[in-house]
């Protein structure tokens, strides 16, 4: 419980005055610490941060890695918000050229570019960051040529202010085919160590989509290349598992892509074809055996010209963030409007939807 706010000079009671510092920015929230001791106390009370991440999680945002090739310089980062626009911020706090390799509940994984085996956990709007332990593992080997890890995913559980890192793969010795078992390392953030485990080869971890890891019920969530599961690892018992996608799924027909992300705290598949967009969300109380629910068909004639490049990144019951080779843009589901948020100027860059990620503003601590 958070400590006693005095408001006794003030015009609202102590839990209306949190309702309006939880819908700041965190610049902006930072800033009203130094407004009195008392304002100081209540935002770094765990209570008001648990209310600030309550309210922040309800609003989703895309965080772009705008990355010039022909530049030899850091990328840049873009955060498209739905209510507060377009901001720019960087990870110079980090000292170290880093690609961002998975992101949830406010913080970000990266991994380092020239020091290979170096990861990091950082909350960019805090500035706040941990550099991970290396393992003792030799490094995960897959069909890259840059020698990271297969799957890299990151789970954050805002409510207990812990999260794990998940490195999985196959190893390889150099000049040999990869071996039969697959290994996985959980890094936890309370005991600050690794810890291992290991399944025997399964043809769908080999095909697994790296960058599409999504944290639901305690789980890391990866749809398979074919679009025909979802695998999932427990990290309470680091058991993996599979989920069969909607039966009205056509992962095999022409022109259909599959797509899988979270809305507001389920599971949720993405379905894209010429002209619509049919969004699925796990219901039921233990979702594992739950069932499929189709909430939402979107038509895309609007964008038809669009439809071979978007991408679904992040979504809400509100609204459905995408990303083009060039745009950000925002499907508003009530009134069924587009909106462009954000279009990239530069004429060389890498297409959007390669280095997006679905992000929300959170007061997380990684240390």
């Amino acid at each position: 419980m958070m400590n006693s706010f005095d408001s006794k000079d003030g015009f609202f009671p102590d839990e209306v005055v949190i309702q309006i510092l939880a819908r700041l920015p965190i610049k902006s929230l930072f800033r009203t610490k130094c407004v009195s001791k008392s304002w100081h106390n209540l935002i770094s009370d765990k209570y008001f941060a648990n209310r600030y991440n309550e309210v922040s999680i309800r609003n989703p945002m895309v965080l772009v890695e705008i990355n010039d090739p022909t530049l030899n310089s850091k990328p840049s980062l873009i955060l498209v918000d739905n209510s507060k626009g377009v901001s720019e911020f960087s990870l110079d706090f980090l000292n170290d050229r880093v690609k961002i390799r998975s992101s949830c509940n406010g913080l970000l994984c990266c991994s380092s570019i020239p020091d290979k085996g170096v990861y990091y956990v950082c909350n960019p709007m805090t500035r706040e960051y941990r550099l991970l332990p290396k393992t003792r593992e030799r490094p995960f080997s897959r069909f890259y040529p840059d020698g990271e890890a297969t799957l890299v995913g990151l789970a954050c559980d805002i409510y207990t202010q812990r999260y794990n890192v998940v490195l999985a793969g196959y190893h390889r010795s150099f000049g040999h085919r990869p071996g039969r078992t697959f290994t996985c390392m959980v890094f936890d953030s309370d005991s600050n160590k690794w810890r291992k485990f290991v399944t025997l080869q399964n043809d769908d971890f080999t095909h697994m989509n790296r960058n599409q890891a999504v944290f639901v019920n305690g789980a890391l969530h990866w749809l398979t290349a074919s679009c025909s599961s979802v695998m999932v690892l427990d990290l309470g018992t680091e058991i993996w598992g599979k989920i069969e996608l909607p039966s009205e799924v056509t992962c095999e027909a022409r022109n259909v892509r599959i797509y899988l992300l979270e809305c507001e705290g389920r599971l949720s598949v993405v379905e894209i074809s010429d002209v619509w967009m049919s969004i699925w969300v796990m219901v039921g109380g233990d979702y594992r055996v739950g069932e499929w629910c189709m909430v939402d068909r979107v038509s895309l004639r609007c964008i038809r010209g669009m439809v071979p490049g978007v991408f679904p990144i992040s979504q809400t019951n509100e609204c459905v963030f995408l990303a083009t080779h060039k745009q950000v843009l925002v499907y508003q589901r009530r009134s069924r409007v587009w909106m462009e948020m954000y279009s990239v100027k530069h004429s060389s860059v890498l297409p959007l939807w390669f280095s997006a990620h679905s992000f929300r503003s959170t007061v997380f601590s990684c240390n």
